[in-house]
């Protein structure tokens, strides 16, 4: 994040002098509102940073050995998984604060009709968010902006649910669906100190439609709104959060301090 060095999982919704500095680092809140159970992180960037940060929290730590995407860290969650007894897993993102537990509540009782639930909301502006494609009103997969602006407009016009990138699915389809992830990675370009180089990535989106093609059950829950689901990713997104979670958790009222010059 532009002014921002270290993992903005860390970012803090409590600001002090400036948004980049204060109180209740952006993880520890997701993990205060996550449902009681067994919980893991997985860490790569600014590892340390997030190890101190979380001690509290009695998780367990999954190393991504290298930044190959959302389906990259999962992958690196295996032991995790297997080693667990729930039969619900949750899969949600450290930089995505305000999501209630309410809805990850939801996610799980989804599961008690499917193998695999996905949180979805209804944007204002479709932006750049991924497309839950619906058949029947199961969800068939989930489709990147860059592939769904070229449908034809009825189609376009379609797709009225999107990704938050939060899931939940029954551990024993889970863990038998990351074998298939595994053997479906995507070459992305991306830049490696200062050269734009190929690397394979793995997607967590990819598990809905392996997992609707096997005749298996989909289904998706909405968030309440678009605020829920909003990930932090700018100095504005998190300013947004932190004025959300202000007005939300605590009396309205200003948010900032200026910084004193």
């Amino acid at each position: 994040m532009k002014g921002y060095e270290g993992n903005k999982t860390l970012l803090p919704l409590i600001p002090n002098s400036s948004p980049f500095q204060g109180d209740l680092p952006i993880l520890c809140h997701v993990l205060k509102v996550l449902p009681p159970g067994p919980k893991a992180i997985v860490v790569h960037h600014r590892k340390e940073d997030v190890i101190a940060a979380t001690q509290a929290f009695r998780v367990t730590y999954c190393k991504q050995e290298m930044a190959n995407g959302t389906g990259g860290a999962l992958l690196a969650a295996r032991f995790f998984l297997e080693g667990v007894v729930q039969d619900k897993v949750l899969i949600t993102m450290g930089d995505v604060p305000l999501v209630k537990r309410e809805t990850y509540m939801k996610l799980l009782e989804g599961l008690d009709e499917a193998d695999g639930v996905v949180l979805g909301f209804k944007p204002k502006n479709k932006a750049q968010y991924g497309a839950v494609e619906l058949c029947k009103d199961r969800p068939v997969k989930i489709v990147e902006w860059k592939y769904w602006k070229e449908y034809s407009r009825e189609k376009k016009e379609s797709l009225t649910i999107f990704n938050a990138g939060i899931y939940g699915f029954r551990r024993d389809v889970l863990l038998t669906f990351m074998d298939k992830l595994k053997c479906h990675p995507h070459e992305v370009l991306k830049e490696r100190d200062g050269k734009i180089v190929t690397i394979e990535e793995f997607f967590v989106t990819d598990l809905v439609e392996l997992i609707y093609r096997a005749g298996l059950k989909t289904g998706y829950v909405l968030a309440e709104d678009e605020a829920e689901v909003m990930g932090v990713d700018t100095p504005e997104s998190l300013k947004k959060a932190q004025e959300t979670y202000h007005l939300r958790w605590f009396k309205p009222g200003p948010c900032f301090l200026e910084a004193k010059k």
